[in-house]
């Protein structure tokens, strides 16, 4: 490529020392001679500006080469001959941030991850399950025996949900792993969102949990998270993750062992207590307060031990990673006023269950910027289209928004939603329930996820949410 400017470069050096060197022989009087001067300047001019075009054009298509990616193909194809612009610069950023992703995802399965050097004289997969656990570094201690082993069988069975974990990882685990490396927590420790919620942001359990991590409403507000009628943060993939540091690190310090810590998010700090008391003299880790702790806690921490196991040896198992069904190149923009999805979706090339994907805490798809500015995550190649089009999605406010356009009104849904637990008796119906609460039977459905208005069971809970 150096040949190709060699030339140009070559008459450029030449013109600039034929101009000077006449320049200071006859002085700056002589007319013809100044003509002369500003022409072969221009001359000049011209050259450098072609050099400058064939660097320019050379440094991208290196950069496409590279890549090897649809964006830069369609970069190379359609904008070398046209001025350089913010989408030109959305998308190359968005085809870098894409490649970074992929490769820092690939990388770490090379670079860190490896197959143990000996095993014992038996060759059994019990033996090749220990010196794999034994080859993760981590300050957590991921020890071995049975019930490890079946739940690693569990989760490198066929119909697995590490299938569907897997590519969702690729998603969600490079901001795991910054939140926890920001708050200097071992980042094994986003193993705890694959066994809390499968990396499903949006799933409620039964009992009211909700979110990657699996808040219970007070737990969540107790941890700055915001909950009520519009918005709940519990489904924010970051803000949830900052709130899981920080209460993973508080158990941490309150019992100084992983396992320990580990079993109270599961279960609460007084049941962990209540074990540590039941079991007498000074238990310092999991294991020796395993049989006095509930069922549910007893599988918790082998369960985290054997996804974190089959996330890191999830190749040599024949679980594959495609893409996630969003965009791994994304980025964030504050909006100040209050906005619905459709006007963005309506607008600008991006699809409303991409917004949603990228916005699980926004329950009506509503952003709800009124009294302070509130976050949206976009595809990364969508950022100056959004910028550019705001005036012409703010527009729209009166076509989707309609009661909401009213300040008041979207005060009083934001105000904090009270959660209650009804445990079903015998002889109760939905219908009956939702009376008594003054709410309605679908809705209670949507917060229970029911697919059955008429099969409850005596017992279970539900979850009746009332402003």
């Amino acid at each position: 490529m150096a040949n190709k400017f060699l030339l140009p470069a070559i008459l450029c050096f030449a013109l600039l020392y034929s101009v000077d060197s006449q320049a200071q022989l006859f002085g700056p009087k002589k007319k013809e001679l100044r003509k002369q001067v500003q022409q072969k300047q221009q001359t000049i001019d011209s050259l450098q500006n072609v050099i400058s075009q064939l660097r320019h054009r050379n440094t991208a298509s290196a950069y496409v080469a590279d890549n090897n990616s649809n964006d830069a193909e369609a970069f190379t194809r359609n904008t070398f001959s046209v001025d350089y612009t913010p989408a030109v610069a959305d998308s190359l950023a968005h085809a870098l941030q894409l490649r970074q992703s992929n490769d820092a995802f690939d990388s770490f399965f090379k670079e860190y991850i490896c197959e143990p050097t000996t095993l014992s004289d038996d060759k059994s997969l019990d033996s090749l399950y220990e010196a794999r656990l034994k080859c993760i570094v981590t300050p957590i201690n991921l020890p071995y025996n049975s019930v490890i082993r079946s739940y690693i069988h569990t989760y490198t069975s066929k119909y697995s949900v590490m299938h569907r974990v897997m590519p969702l990882s690729k998603y969600y685990f490079p901001m795991i792993d910054e939140e926890l490396t920001k708050a200097g927590l071992p980042i094994e420790l986003h193993a705890m969102a694959i066994i809390e919620s499968a990396l499903n942001p949006t799933i409620t359990s039964k009992m009211g949990a909700g979110g990657l991590w699996q808040f219970m409403p007070t737990t969540g507000k107790a941890y700055g998270l915001t909950i009520n009628s519009m918005v709940d943060e519990r489904f924010d993939p970051v803000k949830s993750t900052r709130a899981a540091c920080r209460y993973m690190k508080d158990l941490y310090n309150m019992y100084n062992d992983w396992g320990l810590a580990l079993a109270a998010y599961n279960c609460g700090p007084g049941n962990v207590n209540k074990a540590l008391a039941a079991t007498g003299g000074n238990p310092k880790s999991f294991w020796e307060v395993y049989w006095h702790l509930p069922s549910e806690t007893r599988g918790y921490v082998p369960a985290f031990v054997a996804a974190l196991y089959v996330y890191n040896y999830h190749e040599v198992h024949n679980i594959s990673c495609e893409n996630p069904p969003m965009p791994l190149a994304v980025d964030t923009v504050h909006v100040s006023k209050l906005m619905h999805f459709d006007q963005i979706a309506t607008t600008i090339d991006v699809d409303k269950q991409t917004l949603q994907m990228l916005n699980p805490q926004y329950k009506l798809d509503i952003i709800p910027a009124v009294e302070k500015e509130q976050t949206l995550i976009l595809p990364t190649n969508r950022l100056t289209d959004f910028i550019n089009s705001k005036e012409a999605i703010y527009a729209k406010d009166s076509t989707y928004l309609g009661e909401y356009l009213n300040p008041s009104t979207v005060a009083k849904k934001m105000e904090e939603t009270k959660v209650v637990f009804y445990k079903v008796k015998k002889g109760d119906t939905l219908g009956a329930i939702a009376r008594r609460y003054h709410v309605t039977t679908k809705q209670i459905m949507k917060w229970n996820r029911l697919k059955n208005a008429d099969k409850l069971s005596i017992g279970q809970k539900l979850r009746i949410e009332q402003r």
